[in-house]
This record gives structure tokens, C-alpha cells and sequence, in this order.
């Protein structure tokens, strides 16, 4: 058995790396920046191969899955992602696409091929990871936003299909709410409520994922958070989500 953790240099990635490495798990690690990396692996009692691979181009995703398709990969980690914040009107398209790269198709592909051969075998774990912002429209930050949304359906309607296949093959997805790690600094933004570490969200998930829960929310406000979402009407979902967003923009921009 091995896992392939993508985004694995900070945040989540990385703590859930330490997670499966407590339950003596080989890991795959992968991701942009090698030297985070190489630190991690001098922690871990696991071995760990280390790939530096940037998800934005699709024939490094592709290369990556040839590289390791004969390790016999057990457990996918789907946790590469940022985000764009921002107006959708004043924010880089090309910024975009590569955020859209990473957070949907690198995710796609990696998990349909992994899920293939899990599939065969008739056992593996497949995390994908999300967001609370899965959950609802996000103005100012709409992109990212619907990127999670697809992550989630997808995750969700892949997991129904295995079901009525029977098989054994979990297909999870974590939508966490504002944790702390580097994602924030690539967004350009601000938390507005306090953060869970990565620490605590990493366990939780790992733990979750071992009993084959579906949807994992860490935290007892994102829960609470869910319900009411599901509640709202859209209208009032778009001025929450609006309102939120609004107060991590300068004082020029909410004009």
C-alpha cells in the first residue's frame, strides 16, 4: 500500500502526510517545491518518494500518474488548490485558468485514473479536498468557489456510481472552513472568522475518511454552517457569502 498526496509541502497536505505516516503508510509526496518536502520526509519513519510536479500543466499530471501507476497506490490525497480573490470582472483570467488547472482538471484526471485501478482491485481511498465554500455561490471570490462546488459534485456523484456498482473503492471529500495555512497568502485575503489549524483538520480527515464518511466538515461552526446553507434560499446565500468576502476588500474597492 501507498499514498499520493498532492499539495504536500504545507497546510493540509503536509499534516495529513504525517497522519497516514503515524499508521506506517509508504507516501508518494507531491508537489511544486521540493525543499518543504525533503524537510517533511526527515520527520517520517514511512518511506517517502518525493515528485516535484506543477498540476497547472496537464501533461505533468499524466506523467506524474505513469510515474507511480505501478506502486500500487491505495490511497489518493487530492489536496492541490488555491485560490483568485477578487471582483470576477477585475481579476486575472490567466491567474484563473491556472487555479481552474489545478483545483478541477489535475484533480479529475489523477482521481479517474487512480480510480480505475482502485476500482479493479476493488479497494482503495480516494480524499478529495474542497471547501466549505462548496457549499453555496461565492461573489468576490466566485471562481474558487465554484471550483469546490465541482469537486464536491463530482466526489459525491463518483462515489454513487461505485455504490451501485458495489464496490468497496471510498471516495471522500473534506470540505473544510477557514484553516490555517499558506492558502490565504496566495489568496491575497484575510480570514474573517478564526481559523482551525491544519493540524486538527488533517486528523479529523484522515480519521473520517479509515470509516468511509463521505462529506468530512471539520468543526462545529462549518457543521452548523452546512445545515443553514442548505436552509437558505440562494438569494440570501449570495448576500452572506457577498458580505463576508466584501470586508477583506480595501476600503477603495467596497465603493
Amino acid at each position: 500500500m501507498a499514498a499520493l498526496i498532492t499539495g504536500a509541502s504545507s497546510g493540509i497536505g503536509r499534516d495529513i502526510a504525517r497522519e497516514l505516516a503515524k499508521k506506517g503508510i509508504p507516501l508518494i509526496l507531491v508537489a511544486r517545491r521540493r525543499e518543504p518536502m525533503e524537510e517533511l520526509k526527515k520527520e517520517l519513519s514511512v518511506p517517502v518518494e518525493i515528485i516535484t510536479c506543477d498540476l497547472s500543466k496537464k501533461e505533468n499530471v499524466y506523467a506524474l500518474y505513469e510515474s507511480v501507476k505501478d506502486k500500487k497506490v491505495e490511497i489518493l490525497i487530492n489536496n492541490a488548490g488555491f485560490g483568485v480573490f477578487g471582483k470576477f470582472c477585475d481579476t486575472s483570467p490567466e491567474r484563473e485558468a491556472e487555479m481552474i488547472s489545478v483545483n478541477i482538471t489535475a484533480l479529475h484526471i489523477l482521481m479517474k485514473l487512480f480510480l480505475r485501478d482502485m476500482k479493479k482491485r476493488d479497494y482503495g481511498y480516494i480524499l478529495n479536498v474542497a471547501s466549505s465554500a462548496a457549499f453555496l455561490p461565492g461573489p468576490l471570490f466566485s471562481s474558487y468557489y465554484a471550483s469546490k462546488a465541482y469537486v464536491y459534485r463530482l466526489s459525491r456523484a463518483a462515489d454513487y456510481e461505485l455504490k451501485k456498482d458495489g464496490s468497496h473503492v471510498c471516495v471522500s471529500v473534506l470540505c473544510p472552513g477557514p484553516t490555517a495555512t499558506e492558502f490565504d497568502k496566495v489568496a491575497n485575503v484575510r480570514f474573517s472568522i478564526p481559523a482551525l489549524s491544519s493540524g486538527f483538520v488533517a486528523k479529523y480527515a484522515v480519521k473520517k475518511m479509515f470509516e468511509r464518511k463521505k462529506v468530512i466538515v471539520p468543526g462545529a461552526a462549518m457543521k452548523a454552517g452546512r445545515v443553514l446553507a442548505k436552509l437558505a434560499p440562494e438569494n440570501l446565500q449570495m448576500l452572506f457569502a457577498y458580505n463576508t468576502q466584501r470586508k477583506k476588500l480595501g476600503e477603495d474597492e467596497r465603493r
